[in-house]
């Protein structure tokens, strides 16, 4: 089952150029299941993407906009 791990990351030389990253992950398709594995898909994000940095983040079901941010 399909989780949406909805990240907002600002440009770190910016600090104010903000968007919505959206990362579909396999999981047991629960926001809780998604909430406990968030920090491993955060983590390789960030190492993948050095000159930003995640202002925050949430878990979305599947086809919603996670705008909740």
């Amino acid at each position: 089952m399909l989780v949406d791990l909805v990240l907002t990351v600002c440009l770190i030389a910016t600090g104010g150029d903000c968007h919505k990253e959206h990362m579909v992950i396999q999981g047991d398709g629960s926001l809780y299941g998604c909430m406990a594995e968030s920090p491993v898909h955060i983590a390789r994000w960030t190492s993948e993407h050095p000159t930003w940095r995640v202002k925050r983040w949430t878990c979305a079901l599947p086809g919603t906009a996670g705008d909740e941010i």
